[in-house]
């Protein structure tokens, strides 16, 4: 009794001893976060760590460390992915695969969970959080140390999904956690409650995060950089952050809803009891569709400066793109519905969602034709961002394809729940958002560290990935067609089996990739005096960013560009303005660092983990704590300094670099007739 009232729900059985599977996993995750605890311990970084990472309110820095956070969720996500087609080729006939049933419904919930709020959230963000404010001319976000406490909350909520591994056990309701499965009736484990409270604080955080880079792109930006002067990536980052401000809050108050059906007994979503099981479905889908389109419009922007850098063009249609990102962002919540036209709705409100469905294909079409006319005669350059570019305008499209055919209601009424729609879904966000993501991350690599990715390698990596997807997720679309249904952990029907093996060895195909993308990070570190960028401008771009040195200096600019025309700095560059500041400077305002960001995380985790298993005081004390944070840095008058105008002409003399390039050619951009 007195451990119960101690530690809650909270026991030793908790710790699943009789899994070896997941003993082995959390064996294999203890004895690797012991050997870089000690390899950081030897090396003597532990205070470098503290004062010039953890503690950083510099939006550079926070967004390295929310790349960091993606790529290690992802190695997890795709570990889950991996178990479940090995599950799905083995499991026909008299095999029954090596999972459990309950453990393999764990691993495709947290498999969709982690890849979509934990893996591309983080990885959009930490790119937008290093580029915005370079390219909008600013020196930091508007609320830097908000931003912090952003990161910390997402990796925290990131952190309890860990932990569900380990102790008790994560949801068997799917990414999507619908009631009744998610009702303690049907789910009376953590499992529910850790997928809950871990996208209900990591949604908190990326609310904050919305809000933070909506006021900052609106108010700092540089003198003489109207809206539409803007880059197309910072254009795509405003209308995210307005889609996250108005869609998230509805995932926090569904949540909430849940949250009193499994705590209090209530019966909102119950359906013998008063409750609608499907009013869960349409909030959820009123959140869930929009944030489809905030992690691959980001995306969409990364396209766009990529294929203009490496076309040596400017891009066409910058005002047919701007609207097209609008008019995206608007559709988006008129089209959720069609997530579920099974439900009975009638033929009236299939018919709206379909058509509507059907014409957000529009100006996403729009987008691809810009893109290939801007390629269309230019001197294209096949770099690595360039190739991650190319796979998804070929690839995506066929996702897109196969979501109109999925918005005709009597389509879907055939291919609902089926694999067919597993495969969907994947050809829009592996090539729409992932393969964005990883062209920016080469793109802008240079920028972040000083130093460019070997090229051998991230070719390598993406002609893995590349075909590894086709191999992985074709098949399903046949096996759609047949009519296997998803998220079968056993089967009876051999003709399914070969398209699932073939599945597989797409998979570790794609595994494969994800090696040669760290085997590409090694190369690049030990030849990085041979891939250094001496410029600041290793590609050739048109934007803001490309005009500081590599890596940007913390204060950004040492004084604020003037912007004259669209694509600021290849107008810098083509009409001779000196890009770079000179004397005399002035002093810079900057915020300090602050430890807050980091025990504001600490204590979130602890307050998750507590109302998991019940333990109510770790819970109030935790809460009591953040406030009591809040309250301390509301009080605070000692969070910033002003940077004299001595040092800034100290650091900007250590930090200058000529104004040439490496690469012939990389100066000029053709002019071509904006769309």
């Amino acid at each position: 009794m007195y451990e119960s009232e101690l530690l809650g729900k909270l026991t030793l059985s908790a710790i699943p001893y009789h899994n070896p599977i997941i003993m082995g996993a959390v064996g294999m995750s203890a004895i690797l976060g012991i050997l870089l605890l000690v390899w950081v311990t030897y090396l003597g970084k532990w205070g470098y760590l503290w004062r010039e990472w953890f503690t950083s309110v510099d939006h550079k820095r926070i967004g390295v460390m929310y790349i960091v956070l993606a790529v290690v969720m992802m190695l997890r996500g795709f570990s889950d992915a991996i178990m479940m087609r090995i599950q799905q080729a083995s499991s026909e006939g008299t095999g029954h695969g090596f999972l459990p049933p309950e453990h393999y419904s764990q691993i495709f919930s947290a498999h969709g969970t982690i890849m979509i709020i934990f893996v591309a959230m983080p990885f959009f963000i930490g790119l937008m959080n290093f580029a915005i404010p370079l390219q909008i001319g600013a020196r930091d976000v508007a609320y830097p140390f908000l931003n912090s406490v952003s990161f910390w909350l997402t990796a925290a909520s990131a952190l309890l999904v860990m932990v569900s591994l380990a102790v008790g056990d994560f949801s068997q309701a799917g990414w999507t956690g619908y009631p009744p499965l998610s009702e303690t009736q049907f789910s009376p484990g953590p499992g529910v409650d850790y997928w809950i409270w871990s996208l209900q604080l990591g949604g908190i955080g990326t609310l904050l995060t919305g809000i933070n880079f909506f006021v900052t792109i609106l108010k700092m930006r540089t003198p003489g950089m109207s809206l539409m002067k803007m880059p197309v990536f910072a254009w795509t980052i405003l209308v995210t952050t307005v889609l996250i401000m108005l869609s998230f809050p509805v995932l926090t108050v569904t949540l909430a809803l849940l949250t009193l059906d499994r705590y209090l007994d209530m019966h909102f979503f119950t359906g013998g009891m008063g409750g609608n099981q499907m009013m869960f479905t349409n909030l959820f889908w009123i959140w869930g569709h929009p944030e489809v389109y905030i992690v691959i419009l980001p995306a969409f922007g990364i396209y766009s400066e990529v294929v203009s850098t490496f076309s040596h063009k400017r891009l066409f249609g910058y005002t047919s793109m701007v609207y097209a990102t609008i008019a995206i962002a608007v559709l988006s919540f008129v089209v959720w519905l069609h997530h579920f036209f099974t439900m009975g709705a009638g033929a009236d409100v299939n018919a709206f969602f379909g058509i509507a469905t059907m014409v957000i294909a529009v100006p996403t079409g729009v987008k691809i034709f810009n893109w290939l006319f801007t390629m269309y005669r230019g001197r294209i350059e096949f770099t690595t961002p360039m190739l991650w570019s190319l796979g998804f305008i070929v690839t995506f499209t066929v996702g897109g394809m196969t979501g109109v055919l999925l918005s005709v209601p009597g389509a879907d009424f055939m291919l609902h729940n089926s694999e067919f729609l597993v495969a969907h879904f994947h050809n829009m966000l592996i090539p729409g958002a992932l393969f964005g993501y990883f062209a920016g991350y080469s793109y802008w690599f240079p920028k972040m560290f000083g130093f460019r990715l070997d090229e051998k390698w991230g070719k390598r990596a993406f002609w893995s990935w590349l075909a590894g997807f086709y191999l992985a997720f074709m098949p399903l679309y046949a096996l759609g067609f047949m009519g296997m249904p998803r998220r079968l952990v056993h089967y009876d029907n051999p003709i399914w089996q070969p398209y699932l093996l073939v599945a597989l060895a797409g998979t570790f195909l794609i595994a494969y990739g994800i090696f040669c993308q760290g085997a590409q990070l090694v190369a690049s570190i030990r030849n990085r005096a041979a891939l250094r960028d001496a410029t600041g401008d290793i590609w050739g771009s048109h934007s803001l960013e490309w005009s500081t040195a590599s890596p940007p200096p913390f204060y950004n600019f040492a004084k604020l560009p003037q912007v004259e025309s669209l694509d600021a700095f290849a107008h810098m560059k083509e009409h001779g303005i000196l890009h770079r500041a000179q004397a005399p400077f002035s002093p810079i305002h900057m915020p300090r660092n602050s430890w807050m960001g980091v025990v504001m995380g600490a204590f979130t985790f602890a307050f998750g983990f507590a109302m998991v298993w019940h333990i109510w005081w770790i819970a109030a004390a935790s809460a009591l704590a953040i406030l009591a944070l809040v309250v301390m840095r509301a009080n605070d008058e000692n969070v910033d300094y002003m940077l004299s105008a001595e040092e800034v002409a100290r650091c900007e003399k250590n930090t200058s670099q000529p104004a040439t390039h490496t690469t012939a050619g990389h100066n000029d951009f053709k002019p071509i007739t904006q769309g």
